[in-house]
């Protein structure tokens, strides 16, 4: 006989990150740095840095899907609250959920989102005002193109304000709460939870190839357009 999640003792473990939420997750991690990496680098790097934002553009596109479509703990039903509720958590009022979000940290993964949402889209159409643009850039003025590349310079602080509050956050409740987020969101499992029946594997890779098929397709269907005119 299965033991309900009542039953079952503190210790053991439930699956609550589906694995293509965990796989979005180190993904992001390593196509943010990288395209940081490739910015700071200089223009030589700047086919890798365009190769970055792609990979974060189908990631942000497939997390937005994911929030709707995805298992239990992906979706922005089962932690998105009122700010009552934020201020309940942030007066101590309201314990730690045994799996997602709390509403803090609900309000910090749209504040992400959004912000890569913003960089990733004005890159398309950014740019660097002597050869490089993005893949849109034939389907802006140049003056729109100019403000939209002033965004995404400065949408890069934003960015970078909430990589390392994040960071903070995250060390803050794993070294003094003993939460273990980091390990959690690498095995997927928590202790104390009840857990998912299934990833929806399928469907997740249905729609990442749809998202890349997508892309692809605009960023053939872009007009050429070369900065080369700066000269």
């Amino acid at each position: 006989m299965s033991l309900g999640p009542a039953d079952r003792p503190a210790t053991a473990t439930a699956l609550v990150w589906d694995w293509p939420l965990r796989v979005f997750h180190w993904s992001l991690v390593l196509a943010v740095a990288g395209s940081f990496a490739t910015h700071y680098a200089g223009m030589e790097w700047f086919d890798w840095h365009r190769r970055c934002g792609y990979v974060v553009v189908v990631l942000i596109g497939f997390r937005l899907a994911w929030g709707f479509v995805g298992p239990r703990y992906s979706r922005f039903s089962s932690f998105l609250r009122g700010p009552r509720a934020m201020v309940e958590h942030l007066r101590g009022r309201q314990p730690y959920p045994k799996a997602g979000h709390n509403p803090v940290g609900a309000v910090s993964v749209l504040a992400f989102l959004g912000s890569l949402a913003v960089q990733a889209g004005t890159g398309l159409f950014a740019n660097d005002e002597i050869a490089n643009a993005g893949p849109f850039y034939g389907w802006a003025t140049q003056a729109t193109s100019n403000r939209l590349t002033t965004l995404h310079d400065l949408n890069s602080s934003v960015l970078l304000a909430l990589i390392v509050a994040h960071l903070v956050a995250v060390a803050w409740y794993d070294g003094r709460r003993r939460l273990g987020l980091v390990r959690a969101f690498w095995t997927g499992r928590k202790a104390g939870a009840e857990g998912i029946r299934s990833s929806h594997g399928g469907l997740a890779l249905v729609i990442v190839v749809a998202l890349i098929v997508a892309l692809a397709l605009a960023i053939r269907a872009a007009p050429e357009a070369s900065v080369n005119f700066y000269f």
